[in-house]
Formats: structure tokens, sequence, C-alpha cells
């Protein structure tokens, strides 16, 4: 899959929030419609069976409550995607990465291998199980882990054991850090803490760029990775350095330098970085610190100023706005406007922003703001995580296009305004900051009456500005959010903004249906006799 990630560490971000982000984007020539549910324990498997690569995993038998966006045709699988569980751990599941022949001739990746004959016939040989991979990630990880470390730890086991058939990366958060997982071969792994201070993009290539082996294979403060990493580097000549240097880089070693690269990951970080650091770097012309095609792009860097929500929305819809390679702006020409590959592209599935929100208590703290379809024409809105059912105009979404799910209302919209962008382009920022604020007073009112029900929504003040307003261990953490009263109080309100955002999303489609349908090829401006 083709996705885009950013990451937020809780000093990075405007109200000490972590955050984790990620477009999932559909493969090329299709789209994959998309829902948003609530997964209880009761509808966990206890033994799971992946779709693609047919491998079998028993799972625990205590799974968690947890959100989920996974496909509405199960055909390929569940692809749940991201969400959070009732130990408010989120996690994002996957973006797609790049490696090199080096790290697959090492440790290939483990793939289906179909039975070959029948059985029973001579030189019949059986099917043989390939690893797990993004269909499976979200399923057999998010129910069953209580800290974004724990998170980590179990699917680095889960890859050890199994191996996987892809080159993923995988963020995990809980109140206090983010973590960031990024595959290696078949079998290894690697993890860092993202910085508090600072964000992480990702555009589809391997990203770390610096990484401390010591502190993996040793005290894990902010590292991790398989046990044997050292050992596979070694054995396979895969640290590239000219001198033996520390920290090791683990772009140079696993990941991939392709043409191809300059023309679909590389620009993609560039210019998220040209608009979160605008000013820290010459970003534009020949004599700029960073071009779209270069390869030490770094993985993360402090934010000029905190980032919003409505940054993470603008840089993951993000066409290069202000750069002579916006397909729809008016600078450059017709080559440098289809020179790179978007952010916001036609075959977006869905967008998830995940946010844990240390000043309000356990019960109410994660929000999960959801997005379907092109992002430059959608819009983001805010849910909360911990509740029993979702909206049925997100839940719902079916394979038959229809104006009345959330998904396919947007996929008809961005059809409308794409080839008529200048005329519709005012509309739908209007419906996205209306849209938008309306979020954000629904999730303020809502944080109101729960704190009526007797939780402390307190804001921060000078004592507890760096801390968290309800700290609790995992255990204790559950127990808080299964507040059966709380779950009714945030499932209305959940309600009540898919019943808004519907009202508002049929405007839209009426506004930008009317513009279009005036300028069809066949109209005729004499009046009708």
């Amino acid at each position: 899959m083709a996705c885009t990630t950013i990451l937020v560490g809780k000093d990075a971000s405007y109200d000490g929030s972590t955050i984790i982000a990620r477009n999932e984007d559909s493969a090329n020539g299709e789209f994959c419609p998309k829902q948003f549910i609530v997964v209880k324990p009761e509808d966990q498997p206890r033994t799971y069976r992946a779709v693609i690569s047919h491998v079998q995993i028993d799972l625990p038998d205590n799974p968690m409550q947890y959100t989920s966006v996974p496909n509405a045709d199960l055909k390929e699988g569940v692809w749940g995607e991201a969400g959070v569980n009732e130990a408010n751990v989120a996690m994002s599941a996957t973006e797609t990465l790049t490696t090199n022949e080096r790290v697959l001739g090492a440790d290939p990746f483990v793939e289906l291998v179909p039975a070959k004959g029948k059985e029973g016939e001579d030189g019949y040989e059986p099917e043989v199980a390939g690893g797990i991979g993004e269909e499976d990630f979200l399923t057999i990880v998010l129910p069953y882990v209580k800290t974004a470390r724990e998170g980590v730890e179990r699917l680095g086991a889960l890859l050890e054991e199994y191996g996987t058939y892809e080159m993923n990366g995988v963020a995990f958060s809980d109140v206090n850090e983010i973590w960031w997982m990024e595959t290696v071969g078949g079998h290894h792994w690697i993890a860092k803490r993202v910085p508090d201070s600072a964000y992480v993009t990702m555009p589809n290539q391997l990203g770390i760029d610096e990484f401390d082996l010591d502190d993996a294979l040793g005290e894990q403060a902010e590292h991790m990775c398989s046990a044997d990493l050292g050992e596979f580097i070694s054995r396979n000549h895969l640290d590239l350095s000219v001198e033996a240097v520390s920290p090791f880089n683990p772009r140079d070693a696993f990941g991939s330098h392709s043409d191809s690269d300059h023309v679909y990951n590389t620009p993609r970080a560039w210019w998220m970085q040209r608009f979160l650091n605008p000013y820290d770097e010459v970003w534009d012309g020949q004599d700029a610190d960073h071009r779209p095609e270069n390869n030490d792009i770094p993985w993360a860097r402090q934010p000029e100023r905190r980032v919003t929500i409505e940054d993470i929305k603008y840089v993951l819809s993000g066409h290069y706005q202000g750069t002579p390679y916006d397909p729809y702006g008016k600078l450059g020409d017709e080559h440098t406007r289809h020179m790179y590959r978007p952010i916001g592209i036609n075959r977006q599935s869905q967008l998830a922003v995940l946010q844990l929100r240390p000043y309000r208590p356990q019960a109410y703290r994660a929000i999960q703001w959801m997005a379907y379809g092109s992002n430059p024409f959608n819009t983001l809105v805010p849910f909360y995580a911990n509740v029993n059912v979702t909206p049925a105009y997100l839940a719902d979404t079916t394979t038959r296009v229809t104006s009345e799910n959330f998904y396919w209302e947007n996929r008809i919209i961005a059809a409308l305004c794409d080839g008529a962008f200048a005329d519709t382009a005012n509309a739908v920022e209007r419906y996205q900051e209306k849209t938008g604020a309306m979020g954000h007073r629904m999730v303020a009112a809502t944080d109101e009456q729960a704190s009526r029900l007797g939780f402390d929504g307190a804001q921060f003040d000078a004592d507890n500005a760096d801390g968290d307003v309800e700290p609790m261990d995992p255990d204790a953490i559950v127990s808080a959010v299964r507040n059966g009263e709380v779950r009714e109080v945030l499932a209305a309100a959940n309600q009540t903004m898919a019943d808004q955002l519907k009202e508002e999303t049929d405007k839209l489609l009426d506004s930008v249906l009317y513009t279009r349908s005036m300028a069809m090829k066949n109209g005729f401006h004499m009046s009708d006799f």
C-alpha cells in the first residue's frame, strides 16, 4: 500500500498530545471502501487466519476492545489500519517501505508457497503459509498491548516467529510516548522512540536515519530491535559507513535510494517539512538545503511552531501547493506539475489521526479523527474512541456506491471537484473549515458534559504542565475507560457529529454537482422556447 505518515511528539503538538496520523492509499488502479468500527472482545477471533498469506496464529484469550478501520469488502482480509484500544494505546499499521537487494538476500520475505499437485497423488507438495503483513498487524497486536512499548515488543516477537512478506512501518503511541517500528527483511526489525519535541515524516521509504544499536541491544531506553540485529548487520556487511561512526544509519543499510524514490517518495517528505519548517532552511532553488529528490531529508525534526490537527490534515492533503509541482496550480508547466507523486492523491482510502490527550481523564482522552477518500476534497472530523458503537454513516460503508455513507459521498465529491479545482475550491475550503470547527466544538462540549459526571476535566496548570491529569497503571486505565455512563455520553456525541457531518457533506455535494453541471459541454446559453 502507498501511504504517508506523520508522527507528532507531545512537546511538538499544539496541546501536549501524542499524535500519530497516516493516509491509507489503495493500490494503483483501484479503490478500497473503508469502515470505522468498534471490535468488542467477544468478536475478536481466538484463532486468526490471514487471507493473503494463509498464516494461522493462536491469539490470547483476553483481548481488549478497540477501534478499527477495516475494508468493507473482506475478500483480501481485514486491513484494520488504525485504532485505539481500552488501555488508550493507539496503533497505525502500516506504512509500506522500500528496501534493497542486500537485505532481501540476507533475510528473504516469507511468502505463501501454493500447493503443487493434488493431495494423495505422486509429487504432491503441501502449501507453505507466508508471514504476517498489513492485512493482519492491527488485529493481532492492538487488542493485547497496554503501552506503546508493549506494542513494539508484541509485533517484534510475531515478526521473529512468523516473518513477513513485505517491508512495513508501524506507529504505536500512548499518552507518554510514540514508537516507530520498521521491518527489515523477512524477520528483523528496528524501532525508535519519537523525540517528544519532534515530528516525523514518512513517505513510503525506510526512514530512520540514526539508530543507537548499543541502546537497542542493551537498556532499550529509546531504541529496540530484533535480538540478533548486530550480528545480522555484521555478517551481511550491511553497515555502509565509511568510518566507524555512531549512531548507525539504518536508511543507508536497509533502505533504498532508487530513481523511483525521487519521484514517488522523497518529494513528499520535502514538502511536509517545507511547510512545517519554512524558515529553518532554504527549500527552493538550486541553492536549497534540501531539494525534493534529496536522500538525506531528516526523519525527525523540531517544528518552528507547535503542530495542530489542521496542520496534519493540510500536509496529508498536500499536492505541492505553492510550488511548480502542484497539479492544480499555475506555477511551472505541464511537465513540472506532474513530476512528483502528491500526498493527497485520488486513491486515498482513509486518513486516521489518533490523538491521546494528557489533560483529560482516561475515560475520554482518546480521539480518533477520521476522513475518507481523496484528502484535498474531504474533511477531518473527531470521534471519541472509547465507545461501544460508531455512527452508521462511517461504519456501514458498502461496496455499492451511494451518497448515504461518508466514504462514497466523499468519493463522488472528489470526482466532481478534481476537473474543476478552481471553480469548486472555495466551496470545499468552507466545508472543511466549518466541519473542522464543528468538531472542535463537539469535543469541547462533550468534555464538559463528561466532567459533570464527576470526572476532573481541568486543563493543565503550572504544576502539571508536562504531566498527566489522571496517571494510572494500564489495568486501571482499562477499568476507567469501561465506564458505561461516560461511554453513552461519548457515543451520543459521536452520533451528533456524524449527523451534522452528513448534513454539511450533502450541502457540499449539492453545491459542486450544480457547479459541474453548469459547465457541461452540451449547455446552451439562449433561452429555451
